[in-house]
């Protein structure tokens, strides 16, 4: 039987009307998906003083609601310190931080690794190490950059032992990546945050850092 006029309208009104409500439904869902997960997008696109790009923090960090960040540097030589933190609405944060302490590469590398049961991989680009230790909770990733203070007291003062900048990133609560991929992306925390303390820590020497340290892989 042939459609009438009034059959075909209700099928176009009917057609229209789910079109419609499909387009609701789909602003709505996409709406309270940026709700809850925008907060770390929000953030600047460089973090902790313009030293971390905020993509390494979206790697690393599990999708919120809300996020903040926060930097600070104070003190020179020995004294000199800076520390940096991303935390978000759920409870998870990411912290670093760096300083300059009297350190031989070697005695560095042996403290990370002195834990029972604590295993450690390592990386380096000519004076510039990395290393992040495995199994232990989500772990913790360090750099070392060697640091002669251009102040000639102050270089003074580190001439028995030699100075560095120690740089450490680690997460706190959950995390969006594991094993490898969070290792590795610690140590890319710590490298960005090392280059940037090493001008305000007003180190001497080179400032040729590479743009990031050798991957570690799957290890």
């Amino acid at each position: 039987m042939a459609e009438t006029g009034l059959g075909r309208m209700l099928r176009s009104h009917s057609i229209r009307a789910f079109f419609i409500a499909t387009a609701i439904l789909v602003l709505v869902c996409g709406g309270l998906f940026a709700f809850f997960v925008k907060g770390l997008y929000l953030l600047p696109s460089k973090v902790c003083e313009a030293s971390v790009q905020r993509d390494l923090v979206i790697h690393t960090l599990p999708r919120a609601r809300a996020a903040d960040e926060w930097a600070d540097h104070k003190g020179s030589g020995r004294n000199f310190m800076f520390d940096c933190r991303v935390s978000t609405s759920g409870d998870s944060i990411l912290s670093g931080g760096v300083n300059l302490r009297q350190s031989s590469k070697a005695d560095w590398a042996t403290g990370y690794g002195s834990s029972a049961g604590t295993a450690v991989v390592r990386t380096s680009a000519g004076r510039v190490a990395g290393l992040a230790q495995v199994g232990v909770g989500h772990g913790v990733a360090s750099v070392y950059v060697p640091c002669e203070p251009k102040n000639p007291v102050e270089r003074q003062s580190y001439a028995a032992a030699p100075s560095a900048l120690v740089a450490e990133a680690s997460v706190s609560g959950s995390s969006r990546i594991s094993g490898p991929a969070l290792r590795q992306a610690l140590t890319d925390i710590a490298y960005q945050l090392a280059r940037h303390a090493y001008t305000l820590a007003e180190c001497g020497g080179p400032d040729d850092f590479p743009a990031q340290l050798p991957r570690y892989g799957d290890r």
